[in-house]
């Protein structure tokens, strides 16, 4: 693998906002993408569209996930040819607080206003979670550029890890928008939807919390896997083409929960307790 343009300091401003086409390509995919979701979601609420409202959502869905898949490979293409810049970081960044900003604050403001009169206090703070979400988003985007930034000491770079602090924006905005796949798909009811907004919330949360997930930059074409975990993965896709909305969903719930679930086992009250579990069973 190349090595990672946060590990040195560039020459001056013009290597470091050097326009490579590929990868900065890619983003521009990204943000083309999550541009026309955002145009979906307002198409969906135009007065006199509601019987076209749910393929419209089902459109802004798509191009959301078609978005995560080009920000999964504009950094992988830049690394794999080792052709980072500064203003491709950047440049990555800006487009994710669109698709992954905006786009899943609007679906969910959206489908507040929708949902039953009998519940109006939701449809009030409406606009606050989408900006509570957004928010975090932002936030999340601009702490990671700073904990990867050239001009920090290599021991303090986050970049040298082979996980992200906080759950990255692309992985909130696909759970996001999984959910409310799965909520069109099977008209889900008014109390069922509105259980939304918490979740975001939460999701919200995550993305400026400490918790730590897997980012997978270490996996390229030279990584070898287990026969057991190639199964596995085979097996997994398999699943997602027969599971469709359902499995897409499952497929993000479990990448939240491997790494909640991870954190909560490396709590240091845990760890002594295991610790002291062994140090008794040894004494035995």
């Amino acid at each position: 693998m190349p090595p990672d343009p946060s590990d040195r300091h560039f020459q001056d401003a013009v290597e470091a906002s050097r326009i490579y086409l590929l990868p900065n390509f890619f983003t521009a995919g990204n943000l083309f993408f999550g541009f026309l979701a955002a145009i979906r979601c307002i198409q969906a609420n135009i007065p006199g569209a509601e019987e076209a409202a749910a393929g419209l959502y089902k459109e802004a869905v798509l191009f959301l996930i078609i978005a995560v898949i080009c920000d999964g490979l504009d950094g992988r293409v830049a690394r794999l040819g080792g052709k980072e810049s500064l203003f491709g970081a950047e440049f990555d960044s800006l487009a994710d607080v669109v698709s992954f900003g905006v786009v899943p604050a609007l679906m969910v403001f959206f489908l507040i206003l929708s949902s039953t009169e009998a519940f109006p206090f939701f449809r009030q703070i409406g606009w606050l979670i989408g900006f509570l979400y957004l928010l975090c988003a932002a936030v999340r985007l601009a702490r990671f550029n700073v904990l990867t930034h050239p001009m920090l000491p290599p021991a303090e770079k986050l970049a040298r890890t082979t996980d992200f602090l906080g759950l990255p924006v692309p992985a909130a905005a696909g759970t996001i928008a999984s959910i409310v796949l799965v909520m069109i798909e099977y008209n889900l009811r008014d109390w069922v939807r509105l259980l939304l907004p918490v979740f975001m919330v939460l999701i919200a949360y995550l993305m400026v919390s400490s918790v730590r997930f897997p980012s997978f930059k270490h996996i390229d074409w030279h990584t070898q896997l287990r026969f057991g975990w190639f199964i596995g993965g085979v097996s997994l896709i398999g699943l997602l083409v027969i599971l469709k909305e359902i499995g897409l969903l499952l497929l993000f719930m479990s990448y939240i929960f491997f790494g909640l679930i991870r954190h909560i086992k490396s709590h240091p009250l845990l760890q002594s307790r295991a610790t002291e579990g062994s140090v008794n069973v040894t004494d035995q």
